[in-house]
């Protein structure tokens, strides 16, 4: 009489050459594939942004500081979901006729004008 069969494992433990070049098979696809997929290290996210400008004529750096961006940071940080909030303050931008005027103010605006 024939010994009950192993079944299905039974086939892969009688032909171990087979079953080597069928996982060496398997495993070489599955670099090829890996190699393939459209992944990429660092992917482009456009992360939504939102730029306010903010000015109020004839302040100084003080006034719009207080007056201005510490209010407005105030309401930002309220924002559900914000991750980051950056704030740049600048001075404005001198007019062509007044730039002289500033510069002869400095030390070394007098020695050129």
């Amino acid at each position: 009489m024939k010994p009950p069969s192993g079944g299905f494992s039974e086939l892969f433990i009688r032909r171990a050459v087979a079953t080597t070049l069928v996982m060496a098979g398997i495993t070489l696809f599955g670099l090829v594939a890996y190699r393939a997929l459209p992944v990429s290290d660092l992917p482009n996210i456009d992360m939504p942004t939102l730029v306010v400008t903010a000015s109020l004529p004839g302040a100084n750096p003080e006034t719009m500081a207080s007056a201005i961006a510490t209010p407005l940071e105030r309401q930002f940080s309220t924002i559900e979901g914000l991750d980051s909030m950056n704030s740049l303050q600048k001075p404005p931008t001198l007019r062509p006729d007044h730039w002289r005027r500033e510069l002869q103010r400095t030390p070394v605006g007098r020695l050129f004008c």
